[in-house]
């Protein structure tokens, strides 16, 4: 698939969010990390899991799900000021379920490709490699 320049590829595990620019033309796929964003962790996950106990999720998964709303609130927000014009979202299954209930509709307009995997902490090769084999 070929990715727009200036697509953002967002890189998330329910702990962790790196941002990526594509600077490549054409065909060419060249990855450039953005600067670090604030999520807001303590966005409200859908609480819809089983942990535990008496049907509520734990609180590491607690965590991770209102960190994934978090990110989604980040990105539904950049997207609905403009800027992102293109998305690619690489993330562990389990928080990629959790980040697609969030997506605002302008959102997923503009989503180019989701690769449940998680890379967060990979190097920018192993995400560009991914998003090749996509």
């Amino acid at each position: 698939m070929i990715i727009p320049q200036g697509t953002v590829v967002a890189v998330t595990d329910g702990e962790k969010l790196d941002l990526y620019r594509n600077a490549g033309t054409g065909s060419e796929l060249t990855l450039v990390a953005m600067p670090d964003v604030s999520v807001d962790d303590e966005a409200r996950g859908s609480g819809g899991r089983h942990g535990s106990s008496a049907a509520n999720p734990d609180e590491s998964q607690a965590a991770e799900d209102g960190f994934s709303a978090g990110v989604a609130q980040y990105l539904n927000k950049q997207v609905l000021e403009g800027g992102i014009d293109n998305l690619v979202v690489i993330s562990s299954p389990r928080s990629l379920g959790e980040l697609r209930k969030h997506y605002h509709k302008f959102l997923s307009a503009k989503l180019l490709l989701e690769i449940p995997k998680d890379l967060t902490g990979h190097s920018v090769e192993d995400v560009q490699k991914a998003v090749h084999a996509a």
